[in-house]
């Protein structure tokens, strides 16, 4: 299997670390790789789109041509998972014009509704699939307006929706890898594998 990142900004390390971990607990080998420029994404089988500032990430993925293939790369069925600010790239709608957006997700953000750095916070979130509350941690995280009929909402927080899923596309607001738990990585990039094994190990 091979793995990309989108390294434009964000924690790209911590999300390739979480993978390597869902993977070994599989028994699945994996190369990670790291995406700052097209003709990468076609050769991946998962992707991950991290956190950063949402309008420096669309800028260098229309720049570079990766938007097109990232696109591609979701009709083809392939998973990607994209936390925060790649939540509101992701998004059909980011409601900020100086957003490119994917159009992955049809959902609406608003941008860093959960307020300043200064307001972030971990919380115990239930997340559908996962028997367990997730400890999830939101930093300047987006609050998604609004879903479409074919996206399935996740979690909620508060009343709002904070993961969402629409086909192979899973969404979070908060940074899952930011935790030790990849419980998030393992439902959203290993969702058959998880299905066949079911086993306690590949969890945590």
């Amino acid at each position: 299997m091979k793995a990309g990142v989108i390294a434009v900004q964000g924690d790209v390390s911590e999300h390739a670390a979480a993978i390597r971990r869902v993977a070994d607990a599989h028994g699945v080998a994996i190369e990670v790789t790291t995406i700052r420029e097209a003709g990468i994404v076609p050769d991946c089988d998962v992707l991950l789109m991290p956190g950063g500032e949402s309008t420096a990430i669309s800028r260098l993925l229309d720049s570079e041509g990766i938007d097109t293939e990232i696109r591609d790369h979701v009709e083809r069925g392939k998973p990607i998972l994209a936390t925060c600010a790649g939540l509101i790239v992701a998004a059909r709608d980011p409601q900020d014009d100086r957003v490119q957006s994917l159009d992955l997700l049809d959902i609406t953000v608003d941008r860093n509704a959960f307020g300043r750095q200064a307001d972030s916070f971990e919380a115990p979130l239930d997340i559908a699939g996962l028997d367990e509350p997730f400890p999830a941690v939101f930093i300047r995280a987006p609050l998604i307006d609004s879903v479409g009929d074919d996206v399935a909402v996740l979690a909620d927080w508060d009343g709002s929706p904070v993961a969402v899923r629409q086909g192979p596309v899973v969404a979070t607001s908060f940074h899952p890898e930011l935790t030790d738990d990849n419980r998030v990585h393992e439902l959203a990039l290993f969702a058959d594998e998880t299905a066949a094994t079911d086993t306690p190990e590949a969890s945590r």
